[in-house]
């Protein structure tokens, strides 16, 4: 797994609640989705550069596993890795985090891929974004060989 970056921070509002009195799904989907977003700009996926070429991302599978409620007035960050960068897909890993007790209250993998808009069929991603994927996968196999062995 890469490093990780922060791509997301926010609040858990009142509205965010169903009738149980926590989160409800579809907004832990909500914020990861805005992570995604966050992430792939940080890669050079840029709405701009979509409308210019003519291109998307598309998620194309998510698994999610919820760890801890939470509640209105709760912060949360969220944390975001690469896991696999290959010709057309990108594929993350994020986690919620609980700020004030450092929990984590959820974690989802998601997969996207690059796509040409018009035709909606899968393209081989910019080499741009892939050299700048690879470096950060080459970044955090670096720290990852300098950690001591565990005992």
């Amino acid at each position: 797994m890469s490093e990780s970056r922060i791509t997301y921070r926010g609040i858990v509002y009142p509205w965010h609640c169903d009738h149980m009195g926590h989160m409800n799904v579809m907004w832990y989907t909500g914020k990861f989705d805005e992570a995604c977003w966050n992430f792939l700009a940080m890669l050079g996926l840029h709405r701009s550069g979509f409308a210019q070429d003519g291109t998307a991302m598309a998620a194309i599978e998510q698994h999610t596993q919820y760890k801890r409620e939470l509640y209105p007035g709760d912060t949360v960050t969220i944390q975001s890795a690469l896991l696999e960068v290959t010709d057309k897909t990108i594929r993350m890993l994020h986690k919620m985090v609980h700020d004030a007790s450092g929990e984590i209250a959820a974690i989802t993998m998601v997969v996207g891929v690059h796509l040409d808009a018009r035709i909606r069929k899968a393209i081989p991603l910019p080499e741009a974004v892939r050299q700048r994927a690879l470096k950060m996968q080459q970044r955090a196999i670096a720290v990852l060989q300098e950690m001591p062995e565990p005992a």
